[in-house]
């Protein structure tokens, strides 16, 4: 009886679904259960039932169960790769094996002769086998498992030229392109922000930045005895000199990555190659090109300053500054506001460095100091195609900041930012960059300083009274004195928290602010004044409130807004 006249017999697929899934089962060729799954008649849970009874098998959850490292160490990871299955038990010479692919009967033979073992098969859903297959054989665990076989694959020809010959060579072999694709895809699907390659003096370190914070990477230790073949495959594929090993070297990877549910998206990699003492470190910046733009709505902006900064950028002219440290969410602020504004009536230019999303109906310029085409160089050059608004990617010097201060005094709206700890440090920056306090108090109309927290875990997140001293002392319990917290799961890697959101600091420089800066009075000094008359929302009191509301922690907020 086929899976298909079962889901029907349960009532939970009708005939005419059902021939419109054998119709494109036909035209493409696969399995009829991910064609259902895919056109979205049935669920996964559905159809992972329907095998079992179809087969007569028990279906396991992998998301809950544990199994002994040596029985994990029973089958090869190379056959636990190529064949979806994985073993979870071993007991009086029965070995349980998990597959998400009953179909496929002839890996029963393979197996019974590989271990020697009577071989009992349990269904498990196709995504949770491959979550636990990562989880614990390692990212690109098959394809070190043949690299591994063959040791002496490494460069020997004599000679500096004939040397780096061998290396390209070694670097386009289809192993160690499948390794660095298998990591760079594994970075993608966690979210990752950043990639690190680290070479120690007896291993190699691949660690993800995911949500703000650096996690290490489930990868084989054997994967040190091939860190030089993954940096020259990085290095080939961002057009980098691979026989150079003595200088830092910059360079950009196109990516493009099929993910369930979304086709396939295009990652703009940015490169950074620098030389250790233990070989060579890698750093890569993700960009996703083809990201959904945030809308404002979406940041966790507090009503108040929200309502303040759509103010601010609808100005007709001045400067709107965000600032913070780097990582800290402020070009997707940007984008987000530019986004809210742009219409047919409005011209929008921006020179950036680099490019991180694609606006429609914005004019993009990507900085290349190679060209000269600088950010204060880009802007000269905006301001004779006559925008409305300006975005600079980062003002990083005196000229950069003058000439685009100009542009707010001649009737431009301009966006920017700086990295400064704080709203009220944004001004007084600008004046150590030595612009004078008179162009900086008649231009600047706001600043926002900003930093991401990481959410609480949707899945795992529980409610907790907190002990006492647990909280700072400033730090006020909402009704209830209740507080939330994730306990960790397999969805969020066991941290507890999964996303982020911004805590926002926003200064509106009012006439009082703008003769303290003529006056070239400090950055606390103006803060106090500007909390006083009510024009400053601190970055602390944002923290909490969202640590009161449940969305994130006191300890995050402690880690990353300096209170």
């Amino acid at each position: 009886m086929g899976i298909g006249v079962v889901l029907l017999e349960r009532g939970l697929l009708s005939k005419a679904d059902l021939e419109a899934a054998l119709a494109e089962q036909r035209s493409t060729g696969d399995r009829l259960d991910r064609v259902l799954v895919r056109l979205g008649l049935v669920d996964r849970e559905q159809v992972l039932e329907a095998i079992g009874e179809q087969f007569h098998m028990p279906v396991v959850d992998l998301a809950t169960t544990e199994v002994e490292q040596a029985t994990l160490e029973m089958l090869p990871a190379k056959l636990v790769y190529r064949q979806n299955c994985v073993p979870i038990l071993f007991s009086s010479g029965r070995l349980t094996v998990a597959t998400s692919d009953p179909f496929e009967l002839s890996v029963l033979d393979e197996l019974r002769m590989l271990t020697g073992c009577a071989i009992d098969l349990v269904l498990a859903d196709e995504e949770e086998l491959h979550k636990f297959i990562r989880a614990n054989y390692g990212v690109g665990g098959d394809t070190l498992d043949e690299m591994d076989g063959d040791a002496s694959r490494g460069p020997k020809a004599a000679g500096e030229d004939a040397e780096a010959q061998a290396e390209i060579e070694q670097a386009q072999e289809a192993s160690v392109v499948k390794l660095v694709n298998d990591v760079l895809a594994e970075a993608i699907a966690e979210r990752a922000t950043d990639v690190h390659i680290e070479p120690y003096e007896r291993e190699l370190i691949v660690r993800y930045r995911i949500d703000g914070v650096l996690q290490r990477a489930n990868v084989p230790s054997t994967i040190n005895r091939f860190g030089a073949a993954i940096v020259s495959r990085l290095k080939i594929m961002s057009n980098l000199n691979i026989a150079e090993k003595r200088k830092p070297q910059d360079g950009r990877i196109t990516f493009r990555q099929r993910r369930k549910g979304r086709g396939v998206e295009e990652f703009d990699l940015r490169l950074s190659v620098i030389p250790m003492l233990f070989g060579e470190g890698v750093v890569l910046r993700v960009l996703n090109k083809s990201a959904v733009l945030m809308d404002l709505d979406d940041l966790g902006m507090p009503s108040r300053v929200q309502a303040t900064w759509d103010r601010l950028i609808t100005r007709p002219h001045g400067i709107v500054l965000v600032t913070g440290p780097t990582g800290s969410g402020k070009s997707t602020t940007l984008y987000a506001s530019l986004n809210r504004i742009v219409s047919d009536a409005v011209k929008v230019i921006t020179v950036e460095d680099p490019v991180e999303y694609h606006v429609g109906g914005v004019n993009q310029i990507q900085v290349n100091t190679q060209t000269g085409l600088s950010f204060s160089a880009g802007l000269r050059s905006i301001l004779r195609h006559d925008p409305d608004v300006v975005m600079v990617g980062e003002i990083r010097d005196k000229e950069t900041a003058e000439t685009a201060i100009q542009a707010s005094l001649t009737g431009h709206l301009v966006f920017s930012t700086l990295h400064t700890n704080d709203a009220c440090g944004a001004t007084t920056r600008l004046l150590d960059m030595g612009v004078e306090p008179f162009l900086v108090s008649s231009s600047v109309e706001g600043v926002l300083a900003q930093r991401l927290v990481r959410r609480v875990c949707a899945e795992c997140a529980h409610e907790y009274e907190p002990e006492h001293g647990e909280t700072p002392p400033d730090f006020e319990l909402g009704e209830g004195g209740m507080l939330t917290r994730g306990s960790g799961c397999r969805t969020c890697r066991q941290t507890g928290y999964r996303g982020r959101l911004g805590a926002y600091e926003l200064l509106r420089v009012s006439d009082e602010v703008r003769e303290m800066i003529m006056s070239r009075k400090n950055a606390p000094e103006i803060a106090a004044k500007a909390f006083r008359d009510g024009d400053l929302s601190t970055l602390k009191q944002d923290g909490y409130a969202k640590a009161r509301a449940g969305v994130t922690t006191i300890s995050e907020v402690l880690r990353a807004v300096s209170v």
